[in-house]
């Protein structure tokens, strides 16, 4: 079946306005919040029901057809790029809470539901949602569960993982089947787990039973100004290493509060090289002791300034600027490049100057901002497209950055996922065997290989092939589908 017999098919199960393929129409999703890579899709499904996303994917399983599942398509690492010769499976208009049950502390929500509005409607429960990515207000929960998103509230409550406890999910045959519920936990192989985060390689996310987390009785925002990200990146440690685990340690450099101070006039303290967020939250006496064990190693670490948020709104005037930091770059550079990579915390100060030294060794400007506490680095790699040679040497620094998480015990990416645009990174966390175990577990979903083809492997596997090091030529390899990294 080509396309135009598929979009009419879709056409008459849905209805008119639910397909698009006019290429104008098409152009609008592109791309994710990753807007160096972009592919027009063929066809474009806008599915308003759990029944009509399982319509789309079985009818593209029937015509061997590839699909892809976007969100709100703020990702960063190309996970929702279209495929020119597929179906993009736009889940936005699914964006229904169907449920908030407090005394259960769990919520069933859309894939379209925007992150802040589920905290939004349990609060006058007493209630939030914990995982807060910085886009949050625009970034959907279907999304969230594809990449296993993050945020800077993680350090203490945990990844989108730890806070979804079942979901309805289309399989890539077009089945409608439930994984989870709301128990902590159900018996068997933990197939919820691989679910989330495979960047929709297993399927598509229909509903979303969430974990609900109470209100902090207290919340106290701490600013820690430093002459040098070395200081702040020592008083992390310390604080760590102390027994107490914030709700949030932020770091900014120099370059990004610049940014900031130039994008939403945050009125961080002059002259900072580096700030530290440190956010407490919990019962009220225990805030208040581990507020006074922060203060303390903040100041033994060279913290020349410290800000403590009296309100509400102090605190929120705090969190602007790290909220708009990735966008605020924008005021001080044409082009950039938004990495993501973990290391130990420990190694913030030493990896943190080798990151400078690379930088300055190609010509490119970095600027870092990043969740401190667990070590997540979101480095900017500033660059001009229109000067010739920056973006390649731009290119350049953000690969050596990854290479520098591999080499102290990191990993490629902390919560923006593998997508398109860390496929290539992979062989060089993981062995051949250790690519082709995570194939096998996508095979088992997906045997067609339909369910977004070509994020995540630096080589697409057939299914059909047995697991183990080639000998020769991949078949896709053959064809000029697939490049070997």
């Amino acid at each position: 079946m080509g396309i135009d017999a598929l979009a009419a098919r879709l056409r008459a199960e849905m209805g008119p306005d639910q397909v698009l393929t006019d290429r104008q129409q098409l152009r609008t999703y592109e791309c994710d919040g990753l807007a160096h890579y972009r592919v027009i899709p063929a066809l474009v499904a806008l599915p308003h029901t759990a029944a009509e996303v399982a319509a789309v994917v079985r009818a593209c399983a029937e015509a061997g057809v590839p699909f892809v599942a976007r969100g709100s398509g703020t990702g960063l690492s190309g996970g929702a790029l279209p495929h020119a010769e597929g179906v993009l499976i736009v889940t936005s208009q699914l964006r229904e809470i169907l449920s908030v049950r407090p005394a259960d502390e769990r919520a069933v929500v859309q894939p379209g539901v925007i992150n802040l509005q589920v905290s939004t409607v349990s609060k006058e429960h007493g209630y939030y949602y914990a995982p807060d990515p910085s886009s949050q207000q625009i970034c959907s929960i279907g999304g969230n569960v594809a990449e296993n998103a993050g945020g800077a509230h993680c350090l203490k409550y945990g990844f989108t993982t730890n806070h979804v406890t079942g979901l309805e999910m289309v399989t890539p045959d077009g089945d409608l089947v439930r994984l989870g519920g709301a128990a902590p936990d159900t018996p068997g192989y933990d197939l919820l787990g691989a679910f989330v985060g495979s960047e929709g390689t297993l399927g598509v996310a229909t509903e979303v039973t969430v974990r609900l987390t109470r209100l902090p009785e207290t919340v106290r925002t701490l600013l820690a100004a430093f002459h040098g990200t070395d200081q702040a990146g020592a008083a992390t440690s310390a604080i760590i290493a102390a027994g107490v685990v914030p709700a949030a340690i932020e770091m900014m450099d120099a370059l990004s509060i610049e940014a900031a101070e130039a994008a939403v006039h945050c009125g961080y303290p002059a002259g900072a090289g580096a700030v530290l967020i440190v956010e407490l939250d919990g019962p009220s006496a225990e805030v208040a002791a581990q507020f006074e064990e922060v203060s303390r190693l903040c100041d033994a670490n060279g913290a020349f300034e410290t800000r403590v948020a009296a309100d509400d709104d102090e605190r929120q005037l705090i969190w602007r600027g790290r909220k708009s930091a990735f966008a605020a770059v924008g005021r001080i550079s044409p082009d950039y490049i938004v990495q993501d990579g973990v290391i130990p915390r420990t190694a913030l100060p030493e990896v943190l100057r080798r990151i400078d030294e690379v930088a300055s060794s190609h010509g490119v400007r970095v600027a870092n901002v990043f969740h401190a506490g667990d070590g997540n680095l979101h480095p900017l790699v500033l660059f001009d497209a229109q000067v010739a040679g920056e973006e390649e040497r731009a290119e350049t620094v953000s690969g050596a950055i990854i290479d520098l998480c591999i080499e102290y015990g990191g990993s490629i990416t902390g919560e923006h996922g593998v997508g398109v645009e860390k496929a290539h990174y992979m062989p060089r966390m993981f062995t051949d065997t250790d690519l082709d175990t995570m194939q096998l577990v996508r095979c088992a979903f997906d045997p067609g290989g339909l369910a977004n083809p070509g994020k995540i492997f630096p080589t697409p596997r057939l299914c059909g092939e047995r697991p183990g090091r080639r000998t020769g030529p991949h078949p896709l390899q053959e064809s000029g589908v697939a490049e070997i990294f």
